[in-house]
């Protein structure tokens, strides 16, 4: 590989973690929103199937991007983004709890109140989120990688859904737990919002399966890629 193509791979990498850090710390923040989505009108255990916090779409979005920087850059830099994302989220709250505790002026538009009412939980949420989301990535990449070894770097639908399948209902049922365990939910809503956020999850990781494909056949093409050969960065 050339020069120029390495340079062109690093920044490729590069934009791929500021999308999988921005869909990650943004889920933090726009999680206290719940809406419905309504393809079918089936109640479980007394919620509505997809009654679902707005925290939970841009979230499957850092599951592919962690798969295809698995697939095309390998297992160590995956897991350099997982870990980036982490000190982001942190970092995140301390912005959140810098900025709540300045005192708004009198004609502020948002005051203090609204301020601290729609982010006063985003703190119990990063951290929640941080310990659900970081064994959930770990488990992600370390199943993907099982099932890459396993099948010689051939059949990229299995180890997506699976290692995806398996790793997003960890990170479901954890915090979902944790926020009941808080008091942000209802104990009422556990296992309601557990099935629907699992099961959302899993269709949207089979949504992604051509877009994975999609982008690992750019990728191969574009740098001459064979199979199972990952791409070494600078």
């Amino acid at each position: 590989m050339t020069l120029k193509d390495k340079l062109l791979a690093q920044r490729i990498y590069l934009l791929l973690g500021g999308l999988f850090i921005t869909s990650l710390v943004v889920s933090n923040l726009i999680f206290q929103k719940f809406f419905y989505w309504y393809p079918f009108d089936i109640e479980v255990f007394g919620s509505k199937l997809f009654e679902i916090s707005v925290g939970i779409l841009p979230y499957p979005i850092t599951f592919l991007i962690t798969d295809l920087i698995s697939e095309i850059y390998g297992k160590k830099r995956a897991n350099d983004v997982v870990v980036v994302g982490i000190f982001a989220s942190l970092f995140s709250l301390l912005i959140i709890y810098t900025a709540a505790n300045v005192p708004a002026t009198s004609w502020s538009y948002i005051n203090d109140s609204l301020f601290r009412k729609v982010f006063g939980n985003s703190a119990v949420a990063v951290f929640a989120s941080m310990l659900t989301y970081l064994f959930a990535q770990f488990v992600d990449i370390q199943i993907y990688h099982f099932w890459k070894r396993l099948t010689k770097g051939k059949h990229l639908w299995l180890r997506n859904n699976f290692s995806t399948w398996f790793s997003q209902f960890v990170d479901t049922f954890t915090i979902v737990f944790l926020l009941c365990s808080f008091g942000i939910i209802d104990w009422a809503n556990f296992k309601g919002l557990l099935v629907s956020g699992f099961l959302f999850k899993v269709f949207v990781a089979v949504l992604d399966t051509p877009l994975l494909y999609l982008g690992v056949y750019l990728f191969k093409r574009r740098f001459n890629l064979k199979t199972n050969e990952e791409i070494k960065l600078l």
